[in-house]
Order: C-alpha cells, then sequence, then structure tokens
C-alpha cells in the first residue's frame, strides 16, 4: 500500500476510497482515484500491477436498513455484488457506498428506477 500511495501521490493522483483487507501473502487493494488516466500512466510507469473495474458509488440515508434496500434491488435482479466498502459523509447523515457488480449496467437501471442517489 505504500508503495501505491507514494506512486499515486507523486504524480498528484488523489485517492478518494480505498479497500485494502486483512490477507496472508499477497493482498488485493481497491482503489477509487480522481484521475484514472494519470492513476493508469503512474501505475505502468512504476511498473505496478493493476486491473480496472467499474465500481457504483451511492450516497445513501445513514440508517438502518438503507444498504438492505440496496442489496435486495440487487439480489431481485440477479445481480451478485462482488465487493463493496462504505464510509459516512463527513456529516454524519449520509453513507458513502462503494459497490462492484457482476452486471454494472443492469444494477445503474436498476438503482436509478429506484430514485436512489448518486452514482
Amino acid at each position: 500500500m505504500a508503495q501505491v500511495a507514494s506512486v499515486l501521490g507523486g504524480a498528484g493522483v488523489n485517492i478518494k476510497a480505498f479497500s485494502a483487507p486483512e490477507v496472508t501473502g499477497t493482498g488485493k487493494l481497491r482503489l477509487l482515484v480522481a484521475d484514472l488516466e494519470g492513476a493508469r500512466t503512474a501505475l505502468k510507469t512504476a511498473k505496478i500491477k493493476f486491473t480496472e473495474e467499474t465500481a457504483l458509488i451511492l450516497s445513501l440515508e445513514n440508517k438502518p436498513g438503507a444498504l438492505n434496500e440496496v442489496a435486495d434491488l440487487l439480489t431481485q435482479a440477479r445481480i451478485n455484488i462482488k465487493c463493496g466498502y462504505c464510509t459516512p459523509s463527513r456529516e454524519g447523515k449520509r453513507a458513502i457506498v462503494v459497490l462492484t457488480v457482476s452486471n454494472i449496467e443492469k444494477a445503474l437501471s436498476v438503482l436509478r428506477d429506484q430514485s436512489l442517489d448518486e452514482f
């Protein structure tokens, strides 16, 4: 993580969110960056292996059951959640949720139809 943060920071790429689960051996670091092209260039130049996938970013009401509503909608549409992490907003009234899913286009359609917040 230190090497990736150093490379991206040196390239002026802001890391907006990250997930670094505890693992034994080589782990997987998931990042959301402000400048995708800048991150690609910096990581390639530093010879750091990476892959990309599109993530959904949702702003949900920070209350019990809000995430369940989203998970139920995705389950009903037969869309698998591959990865997810969240954090409260600065004021604590919203929960910022990051999800990667098995079918991004279908998930966008399902969630937009329900008038859920920002993507």
